[in-house]
């Protein structure tokens, strides 16, 4: 274990950090109609602020806990707050990522028929702040204070075009997921606290319970915070709200909040829960798989590009929640080292996934803003109008979908080494099975590596869909400065894995007592070797060199042997007279062989034209089967329940008074 100290520098520049984004976000209301103030001013100060969160951070990361006491509260309840390496993972992440989002932030927005800019930037800055006071939290009152303003400010946020019903019914829904999932989040703590009303963390470390009280405060969290983090089957409210908010916010949401979840859900189980069952992790291995599998079939269909990307965040939680189930199988059964690696990789997802999905939804908001459509049967041939854009997207793209060096492929292939080491468990059952969720894991890489060729090639390549995407313009300077400060990590963290894992590695050892630093630094820093060379090894630099080799051969033998006469003719055509926009693959055929293979997952609404229509449409839509099978049922229940109770409402005083009548009859009855 990490020692304390009381009262050190690190967490009190923290604290200013998150004061100073409330007092940035204030100052927005000064000039709340002031684009250029709140853009160009506002939003820049915000992304130092994310610089100085991500200098703490990265600083502290090896550093002992902290501790504070705040005279903020109520008389009973202060406000405690800690910082230990796991909090500084955490914090280094929201700060990176806040600072790319809110440079790109300072071009993006613009006034219009919506929320004002300078609400939006209180709004946003608040978000910023209740982010960092939930890592810091140290106790369940500061933790949920936190939660609720970190899930109402981003609530402000998505309904900020608030004229449109479709984008009102979004923020309904995220609020209303955001709140069963508190419920269930303050009940875990109830049970956390074992009794004795003491409601600090501290307290609860130092409480001692049963397996069964210990099992029903794990199956809490995992539900309170499994809805944050859009776990199946409380997934329903991201693909709704992140292609409702401004690109930014679905940036913030999808890169950073719901990193938010993994970070308590971390906290919960190897933190404040003494005691760690391997059933708990078969629970959490099982729902992260299937939300990996549900997220990246939908993300394989859609034809609308943020919710193709909110889909993949769906994929990426899932990833991320099947390595913290797999660490608590290896946990359970006393395996150490193993649940370590699997840990390792479940936190170094979190932050690529930061970086990439954070990178793709700001592409996403400039071809938005550009084109004015998010429709990808729309889009295409955008690489020539947009070339830098293009570039960063690429990046992103390469990142996400797994691809070596970059950082995407380096999180996958240790969560897969981790699934490797499973013969090593005493469990013959999860022998045999944990092989299987291997090569779910693969199948969801693949489809993966599928969705974002669909999400690249038809926004970027081919020809232009429609005629006003040749007036589309490239990034501007604000936006192209937060595009590379969050391409960078994406190259940097693939191909030096071995320095990443060595700065996490505290992190790891709070909650593990077990650390991969000796294996992994073991070959140098240029080659990663998980557990021992002998089982598996990788480096990225030389994967990289021996690329970048290759395109320099190509190049050279082309301009050694090539004869240097050209001549121009036509492309040959398939038969066809001439090519043209129409003649490309479009984004629902594409998928199509995923729709039909996986057919038993999607709800499908198909018209097709006939013959003799005069004006012939067609359409294809696909929707969730657990919406229509869990959530409308609930909420015709709900109604129906509500048709009984408004009997009771008629009205008239005199039916109020004798309804209280007998009420207080009823009471004496009871007493006698």
């Amino acid at each position: 274990m990490f020692a304390e100290a009381e009262a050190p520098h690190a967490l009190e520049a923290s604290l200013a950090v998150v004061a100073g984004w409330i007092a940035i976000g204030l100052l927005g209301l000064l000039r709340p109609h002031n684009v250029r103030f709140v853009g160009h001013v506002l939003f820049p100060l915000g992304a130092v602020g994310g610089l100085l969160l991500f200098a703490v951070g990265l600083s502290t990361m090896h550093a002992p806990a902290a501790r504070l006491v705040l005279p903020l509260g109520l008389p009973d309840l202060l406000f405690h707050v800690r910082q230990d390496p796991l909090s500084s993972f955490f914090l280094l992440l929201v700060g990176a990522a806040a600072a790319g989002i809110s440079l790109f932030s300072a071009g993006y927005f613009r006034s219009g028929a919506g929320t004002a800019p300078g609400l939006l930037c209180l709004y946003y800055h608040v978000f910023l702040a209740g982010m960092a006071l939930v890592i810091l939290a140290d106790d369940a009152y500061l933790f949920m204070v936190a939660w609720e303003t970190m899930a109402l400010a981003s609530y402000f946020l998505v309904i900020s075009q608030h004229r449109m019903a479709e984008i009102r019914r979004a923020g309904f829904l995220y609020l209303l997921i955001a709140h069963v999932g508190a419920i269930a989040i303050l009940l875990a703590f109830g049970v956390l606290q074992g009794g004795g009303g003491d409601y600090t963390f501290a307290a609860m470390r130092g409480s001692t319970l049963s397996p069964f009280w210990a099992s029903v405060a794990f199956l809490l969290a995992l539900a309170g915070f499994g809805a944050k983090a859009g776990v199946v089957p409380l997934h329903v409210w991201l693909p709704e709200a992140h292609p409702a908010a401004p690109s930014p916010v679905s940036a913030m949401m999808s890169g950073v909040m719901l990193k938010t979840a993994i970070y308590a859900l971390l906290r919960v189980c190897y933190d404040l829960l003494g005691i760690k069952l391997w059933w708990w992790g078969v629970i959490a291995l099982a729902l992260g798989l299937l939300t990996m599998l549900y997220g990246v079939l939908f993300a394989a269909v859609q034809t609308d590009m943020k919710r193709l990307l909110a889909y993949s965040s769906i994929e990426n939680m899932g990833a991320i929640v099947t390595g913290v189930g797999l660490s608590l199988v290896f946990h359970g059964y006393g395996l150490s080292l193993l649940a370590a690696l699997a840990l390792t990789a479940a936190l170094y997802h979190c932050l690529n996934h930061a970086f990439f999905k954070s990178l793709l939804f700001l592409a996403t908001g400039h071809v938005l803003h550009a084109t004015g459509s998010r429709n990808l049967g729309k889009l295409g041939g955008l690489i020539h109008r947009m070339p830098w854009l293009a570039g960063f997207a690429l990046v992103g793209v390469l990142a996400i979908a797994s691809l070596p060096p970059l950082n995407g492929f380096v999180s996958e292939w240790l969560l897969l080494q981790a699934f490797l080491f499973s013969p090593g468990l005493p469990n013959t059952y999860l022998v045999m099975l944990i092989p299987l969720a291997a090569a779910a894991l693969v199948l969801s890489a693949a489809l993966g590596g599928y969705v974002m060729v669909k999400f690249y090639g038809v926004i970027f390549l081919g020809q232009p869909r429609e005629e006003k995407l040749k007036e589309a313009h490239d990034v501007g300077p604000w936006e192209l400065a937060g595009l590379a400060w969050l391409a960078l990590p994406c190259v940097l963290l693939g191909v030096f894995p071995t320095v990443a894992i060595v700065a996490l590695s505290p992190a790891v050892e709070i909650l593990v007592p077990a650390s991969l630093v000796p294996s992994a630094a073991g070959g140098g820093w240029w080659f990663l070797t998980p557990v021992a060379p002998e089982r598996a090894s990788y480096a990225p630099l030389l994967f990289l060199l021996v690329i970048l080799l290759a395109v320099l051969l190509t190049v050279f033998l082309v301009k050694r042997f090539y004869h240097g006469r050209l001549r121009r003719t036509a492309p040959w055509g398939c038969g066809f007279p001439g090519l043209n926009a129409r003649m490309q693959d479009t984004a629902e055929g594409f998928g199509q062989p995923i729709r039909q293979i996986f057919e038993a997952f999607f709800r499908t609404e198909r018209h097709l034209p006939t013959g003799f229509d005069e004006r012939p449409v067609y359409y294809l839509k696909v929707e969730d089967r657990l919406w229509y099978w869990l959530y409308v049922p609930v909420a015709r229940a709900v109604e129906r329940l509500s048709a009984w109770i408004g009997v009771l409402q008629h009205g008239r005083i005199h039916i109020y008074l004798l309804y209280s009548f007998g009420t207080l009859l009823l009471l004496l009855l009871f007493v006698r």
